[in-house]
């Protein structure tokens, strides 16, 4: 599974920013899919994931009520629509896909490229 994220930019705190992630292979489906995110000086931690049949999804608390995570699997795509963004949110995301539902990066095993996301005060 390749994975190729989008959408990132400059926006005002209080803004909203939608991120994209196109992927190719014909098991996206199958797939839990995530976004995560890093600031620089930080490690990188889980925003939020989607179970392959939209059932099931989780947030980080720092998230929570503010993005939206969904997928389309007949378009082989997953997005991430953030609002009430916040300056602590900068950071890049990164979406990914993994065999089972998870939090935790280690259990993902394909990885986007990231995409820059910088909200201003």
């Amino acid at each position: 599974v390749q994975l190729q994220a989008s959408g990132g930019g400059l926006v005002q705190a209080g803004g909203s920013l939608r991120l994209s992630c196109a992927t190719s292979g014909r098991t996206f489906s199958s797939y839990v899919m995530g976004w995560f995110r890093q600031a620089p000086g930080k490690e990188r931690e889980f925003v939020a994931a989607i179970s392959w049949n939209m059932i099931n999804t989780y947030y980080a608390d720092s998230v929570k009520g503010r993005f939206t995570i969904s997928r389309d699997n007949a378009k082989k795509t997953v997005s991430l629509q953030m609002n009430s963004l916040k300056p602590e949110d900068t950071a890049v995301y990164y979406c990914a896909a993994a065999s089972r539902f998870a939090v935790v990066t280690a259990l993902y095993n394909y990885w986007g490229q990231g995409t820059q996301v910088t909200v201003s005060s």
